[in-house]
């Protein structure tokens, strides 16, 4: 017999170049002002006052081949200048960092803190750094960031909320939702959670009966009734056809919710407020809501988030982002199932560019990354900066 001989095939060449370096770190606290103060349940019941500004923390980083990318985060009313001191803190180890190895990057940081723990205001300062990453890594790839992840439509239904607020008269409320559905916005979302529920369902009804039965409604009560109110306030609503109510409950309540959702036809929407992967898994696990609503700022940045939505995803939730519609823009985009992205334009002065709406839908940039700048008129709005750059930079 014959030596049979052997096909080898030959080796593909490939050239790996060596991975780009973090060469700098630049930190910002910024103070944005509100074009006029605005109040929900939290101020209506004295747990707050009136909200005048978004505080948002920018973390710019620049690589040794001249690439750079740009992340937040953002506080309303206090801790943003937690999260700055703490992102200062850590910042440097950054430097010499492949940007590239997001996943690394971000368990060198967490451990870097590890003494203050994995959510809160700690997850947050690292929100920043990790949607900076993420936005360098798209630029890199000249893609949208919703294209480098896997984006399933280009465009995603949106609603207001901006004009809902309980400190407007119910025929200002109407006005504002009616510029808003002409404007291309598909949904309107209102405050509900005043100490006079009656009120609420006032306001509510007068809503619902100027956009007509067709128009997508929401309310949110912002965490303010216990179980027994929430049921009654959802059995009074069922007939008008809401989206959602958001927040009935406080938002650790996760068996709360869950009864309620299982209570009431509408559906239950909350997890706005929660600041950890573990967190949303509680409320996940239980079907303690219909829809989950993460911030993927509140949460700790992109790569949390995306673990949030994907395991939502498997246990049948819709997935709803809350505010930041300039980050969650592109996460909607990349999530297999659509839902909403709240329309609300207050960090919109912060950036050179705007968003586009056409038909009730929220248009993914065409831009690289999240495709933002930092406007030159938000300096006047700096509160804190820091830069952090490699040795002989």
């Amino acid at each position: 017999m014959g030596l049979r001989q052997r096909r080898v095939r030959p080796e593909l060449s490939v050239t790996t170049p060596p991975g780009d370096r973090i060469e700098s770190v630049r930190l910002r606290r910024y103070a944005v002002p509100l074009a006029a103060p605005v109040s929900d349940a939290k101020v209506a019941t004295g747990r707050q006052r009136p909200l005048t500004r978004i505080d948002v923390l920018t973390c710019e980083v620049t690589t040794a081949d001249g690439l750079g990318g740009l992340g937040f985060s953002y506080t309303t009313r206090a801790g943003t200048a937690a999260q700055y001191a703490h992102a200062a803190e850590i910042g440097e180890r950054l430097l010499g960092r492949d940007p590239s190895d997001i996943g690394r990057v971000y368990d060198m940081l967490l451990w870097a803190g590890a003494s203050v723990g994995r959510s809160g205001v700690a997850i947050q300062a690292l929100a920043a750094v990790d949607v900076a990453l993420w936005d360098l890594k798209a630029r890199r790839a000249g893609l949208p960031l919703a294209k480098l992840l896997g984006s399933y439509r280009d465009a995603v239904r949106t609603y207001n909320t901006s004009g809902g607020y309980l400190q407007a008269p119910v025929e200002e409320v109407k006005a504002r939702a009616s510029e808003s559905i002409a404007s291309g916005i598909g949904g309107v979302k209102i405050k509900v959670g005043q100490p006079d529920m009656r009120e609420d369902l006032r306001r509510l009804a007068a809503v619902r009966e100027h956009l007509g039965a067709d128009v997508p409604l929401m309310v949110d009560a912002n965490q303010q009734w216990d179980r027994h109110a929430a049921l009654r306030f959802g059995r009074a609503v069922e007939e008008l056809g809401l989206v959602w109510i958001e927040e009935p409950l406080d938002a650790y309540d996760a068996e709360g919710h869950a009864r309620l959702a299982d209570a009431l036809d509408t559906p239950i929407a909350t997890g706005e407020m929660l600041s950890s992967v573990a967190e949303h898994v509680r409320l996940i696990d239980l079907r303690a809501c219909d829809i989950i609503q993460p911030d993927a700022p509140r949460v700790g940045g992109i790569t949390p988030y995306l673990k949030v939505a994907a395991l939502a995803d498997h246990a049948g939730l819709q997935v709803a982002p809350h505010f930041v519609m300039e980050i969650h823009v592109h996460l909607a985009a990349a999530h297999p199932s659509e839902s909403w992205v709240e329309h609300i334009e207050w960090l919109s002065p912060l950036f050179d560019e705007r968003l586009t709406i056409e038909d009730g839908r929220m248009l993914v940039p065409d831009r690289p990354g999240l495709g933002l700048s930092v406007a030159d008129e938000a300096a006047a709005w700096c509160l804190d900066a820091v830069e952090f750059r490699a040795p002989g930079r």
